[in-house]
């Protein structure tokens, strides 16, 4: 078994896929969990700011990179325990194949849930978490919101409102 819990920042997706792991038994892959030491690491050595999730040296430099890292992961897991994957996927939600890429690619159908609240309650959430990588986001917060996908996937999935 293999699912995908993505969508916007502060959603819900950890907090979604920790449940999700826990009621199925699964090892739960959060890109956040795996990679933002590696990631802060990387960015402080290249004279970067350690904050950066956005721009585009960022995700040229890591995006794909933590994402493969994930899909390594669970390649490893899958023939032996239930994966849960957890990340933004915000490039991927817009892909119409994408769930049969990963099926191709992991051996396993993936089942897509896709967390979503509104910005308003996001800006609340990354406040109260507190985490630096936050930080700038939240400081021009009208610009970032509009970089975030809102729409769900355009392929199948299940909704999950409020992280619940």
């Amino acid at each position: 078994m293999l699912h995908i819990v993505c969508g916007p920042p502060a959603a819900g997706k950890t907090t979604h896929a920790r449940n999700l792991a826990a009621r199925l038994g699964a090892v739960l892959l959060d890109s956040d969990m795996v990679a933002e030491k590696l990631v802060r690491a990387g960015l402080i050595l290249a004279g970067l700011d350690p904050n950066d999730r956005d721009s585009p040296v960022y995700k040229a430099a890591y995006r794909d990179t933590v994402y493969e890292t994930l899909f390594d992961l669970a390649a490893v897991n899958l023939p032996n325990v239930p994966v849960v994957i957890a990340g933004p996927f915000t490039r991927e939600c817009g892909q119409h194949d994408w769930p049969e890429i990963l099926e191709r690619r992991l051996g396993a159908k993936p089942e897509i849930h896709f967390v979503w609240c509104p910005p308003d309650l996001r800006r609340q959430r990354m406040i109260a978490r507190g985490e630096e990588r936050d930080l700038p986001k939240i400081a021009a917060w009208e610009d970032y919101v509009t970089l975030c996908r809102e729409e769900p996937p355009v392929f199948p999935h299940h909704l999950v409102v409020g992280g619940s």
